[in-house]
């Protein structure tokens, strides 16, 4: 039986059974999926296929209904709440859509909040390095509400990376941007990658951002339809 133990993301036989008021409903049926440290994978398929759903369950932020799931060589499936908190915060770094960023503190104090959170005496000073890297040195004092969403999407990736995760995950980060922003985040997303040697999973509807990964991933009806290891970023 093969070795999957240092895998960066290991599921097998993944489900997600979920129950509204029509019955239960099959978000995700029967999930296999080895992706190794340092790939980077775009996840594509239409709305309601599944891809938010498994990227929460690969987060730790969804409980799979079955199967295995093997998140840089542990197995998340069965820890606690509390253990996983902890395992995020050490191994797992998320962008969304939406920015996430507290209204109520300023974008230095949502960059180092990870850093925070583990009690390091450096999170403030960490996140200044990591917040003049996405070329926002100049908006250290300034809150969300002040900042573009370009600034605001920024603000997330520094956060998300600040840890140096070894999986970054990114469900439509330029959803919310116009086109030349969107691209000048994602070659700030590329770039973080490749710096801190990060496994990268991410969700667009862009063909064209999902072919700047190492690797195409289609899903369809909360089944992997396409699996193309062979595609190569230009």
């Amino acid at each position: 039986m093969p070795d999957h133990s240092q895998a960066a993301i290991h599921l097998e036989a993944v489900e997600l059974t979920l129950t509204s008021n029509a019955g239960q409903v099959n978000i995700l049926r029967g999930i296999n999926l080895l992706v190794e440290p340092g790939e980077s994978v775009g996840l594509v398929g239409p709305s309601g296929s599944g891809k938010t759903s498994m990227l929460m369950i690969i987060a730790g932020l969804e409980r799979p209904t079955a199967g295995h799931v093997g998140i840089a060589g542990q197995a998340i499936e069965a820890m606690g709440e509390d253990d996983l908190a902890l395992f995020r915060r050490s191994h797992v770094g998320i962008v969304f859509q939406d920015f996430h960023l507290l209204p109520t503190m300023t974008a230095l104090e949502n960059a180092a909040m990870p850093l925070e959170f583990a009690g390091r005496d450096d999170a403030f000073e960490r996140a200044r390095a990591e917040l003049d890297a996405v070329g926002l040195s100049h908006r250290l004092d300034h809150y969300p509400g002040q900042l573009s969403g370009g600034e605001q999407q920024r603000v997330a990736l520094a956060r998300a990376i600040i840890a140096e995760p070894s999986i970054l995950l990114a469900d439509e980060p330029t959803g919310n941007l116009d086109a030349e922003t969107g691209r000048k985040v994602m070659d700030l997303l590329f770039d973080l990658k490749e710096r801190c040697q990060t496994t990268l999973l991410l969700i667009t509807h862009e063909l064209e951002l999902a072919h700047r990964c190492s690797r195409l991933v289609n899903m369809l009806d909360g089944r992997v339809i396409e699996d193309n290891q062979q595609r190569r970023s230009a």
